[in-house]
């Protein structure tokens, strides 16, 4: 089943649900994505469903409710333009126009503070879990629909710009299949995982 998304004017992609995130600035004057990161979440650790994703974006989470909340997510104030759950709908938290925050501390061959200049998708999933066939549909359309809008150049992975702090979206998640959801060339994934995954 093929899936298609549009991105308007103003960054939002129609078919999305919207769920609007304080959590983001204006990107640097002149600046628009030129790149897309690739995370995953789930919360807590490695247990799927629920609300507590869209809640952390919110601002709403409850960190009293479980211990790694309370411990890790306390006074956080984190924000993705975009998270896929594991049954492939498609959750938008900020216009692409605008600065989300995905990426912390980060550095994309040379150019530092990647939250300027990338679009953020998150992925329900873990290092230690494989990834549903309806989150790479989603997200190859997404993708497409993300380069047809902006001046998209590369695709890389959270711990690509951020080596040694991160490590999403881990192991298991397959980038040559993204490449056959996108018909993308080679040089849109400067960091040649598919070399390395199945």
């Amino acid at each position: 089943m093929s899936v298609e998304f549009t991105v308007d004017a103003d960054g939002w992609v129609a078919q999305a649900r919207k769920l609007p995130s304080p959590n983001f600035e204006a990107r640097p004057q002149g600046a628009v994505p030129t790149l897309i990161v690739v995370h995953n979440i789930s919360l807590p650790p490695n247990e799927f469903g629920g609300s507590a994703m869209a809640e952390l974006f919110l601002n709403t989470l409850d960190c009293d409710a479980h211990p790694y909340y309370d411990t890790h997510l306390r006074g956080v104030r984190v924000s993705a333009h975009f998270v896929i759950p594991r049954d492939g709908a498609l959750e938008q938290f900020v216009s692409c126009n605008e600065r989300a925050w995905h990426a912390g501390p980060s550095n994309f061959f040379g150019r530092e503070r990647c939250n300027d200049f990338s679009i953020g998708i998150e992925l329900e999933g873990s290092d230690t879990t494989a990834f549903e066939a309806a989150q790479y549909r989603t997200l190859g359309a997404l993708v497409n629909a993300l380069k047809a809008r902006y001046p998209i150049e590369a695709l890389a992975g959270h711990s690509d710009i951020a080596p040694g702090r991160k490590t999403d979206p881990g192991p298991h998640f397959e980038w040559p299949r993204l490449q056959r959801e996108t018909l993308l060339a080679d040089r849109y994934f400067p960091y040649l995982k598919f070399s390395r995954t199945p």
